[in-house]
């Protein structure tokens, strides 16, 4: 889920933790890479790595830069992407709503009548809006199943409506909202999201390491193992423990490439694309499927985070999509909570000598 502060909050921690670092390195790419192995040694993570693109405007491939720490982990990896699905879903039904197959002030009751009814919440008070930017006030029902049981979409949503609600019309980021979205998508085009996925997004930018695997268990090859905090294997995961709220399994160089095009326009209409950053309906905290970070040195990076059984990543890009950054690390927990910050920090700020 996206982070509960900013990073600017936390940057005089990050000085303490890697400002020798940092300024004994001469590009952005060094300084990055100085950080990775504190994932291992700080952060208690099995490994790490980055990966990171770049376009410099001048109409030549992008070029790439790959980082590694600790054992059992490849760029070629697949793994699973947590909440990161959410950019993919977000796209997708923006990609209806500039087909006009949907509007995002359509309620929730128009497409899944009955669905969302309860003591503290009314699909018929709900918009697709709402569930894209989490100010539905609908309750997390990850809350309950801790991402270990596999649901069936309205499982998870039945579970939801039994929970305490948000306040409506206030930031509260819930899996719920996801799940509904996923619902909404196979409504509007009689295929699941998945599909639509792959034949919106997948299939034409050929993330061909990308896939929805529904309810097979089982990695594609090439991949390391995933641990828990606790060091239990769970690299064998039945995806329906997220479903439209996080069962995506990727590649680093897929998620580099997808963010660069989302953010490019490649995707989305430029109203939807604007659609898609405008954080006014969650007060600056969150867009549609994407969050802003602002850096300690003002620089704002747009992206997502996912954490699911076993996996941790972050992608990171420039409003432009020039510039991405995505890393993992191949448990779920992180000892340190400011390695994260640090090296965002070293791949997008301005370098000092």
């Amino acid at each position: 889920m996206p982070p509960l502060r900013t990073l600017s909050a936390i940057s005089a921690s990050l000085a303490l933790l890697v400002g020798p670092l940092v300024v004994c390195t001469a590009t952005r790419a060094e300084a990055a890479d100085a950080i990775l192995p504190l994932f291992v040694t700080r952060g208690r993570a099995p490994a790490a790595a980055l990966l990171s693109r770049d376009e410099d405007g001048s109409g030549d491939a992008p070029s790439s830069h790959y980082a590694q720490a600790g054992r059992d982990i490849a760029r070629a990896d697949h793994f699973r992407a947590g909440s990161i699905t959410k950019t993919f879903v977000a796209t997708v039904v923006l990609q209806l709503a500039a087909e006009h197959r949907l509007s995002l002030s359509d309620t929730v009751e128009r497409y899944l009548p009955g669905v969302v009814r309860g003591a503290h919440a009314d699909g018929r008070r709900i918009t697709l809006r709402a569930l894209l930017t989490h100010t539905s006030g609908l309750a997390d029902f990850t809350a309950v199943t801790r991402g270990t049981v596999p649901l069936t979409p309205l499982q998870a949503v039945t579970i939801a409506l039994t929970l305490p609600p948000a306040r409506s019309g206030r930031f509260s980021y819930s899996s719920t909202n996801y799940v509904l979205l996923g619902m909404v998508v196979r409504q509007v085009t009689g295929h699941s999201y998945a599909a639509e996925a792959e034949r919106r997004i997948i299939a034409p930018l050929g993330l061909t390491g990308t896939s929805f695997p529904g309810s097979r268990t089982t990695l594609p090859s090439p991949h390391g193992r995933a641990h828990t905090a606790n060091g239990s294997d769970v690299t064998d995961l039945d995806p329906r423990v997220a479903g439209a709220a996080g069962e995506l399994v990727t590649t680093l160089d897929d998620l580099d490439r997808f963010y660069a095009a989302l953010l490019d326009g490649e995707l989305l209409p430029p109203r939807l694309l604007r659609e898609m950053l405008n954080t006014r309906t969650a007060h600056g905290s969150y867009g549609s499927g994407i969050f802003p970070t602002k850096l300690p040195c003002g620089t704002t990076v747009w992206g997502h985070n996912g954490r699911i059984s076993g996996s941790y990543v972050r992608t990171a890009a420039t409003v432009d999509g020039r510039r991405v950054l995505t890393f993992r690390v191949n448990t779920d927990t992180m000892a340190n909570p400011n390695l994260e910050p640090a090296l965002l920090a070293a791949e997008f700020c301005p370098r000092t000598r």
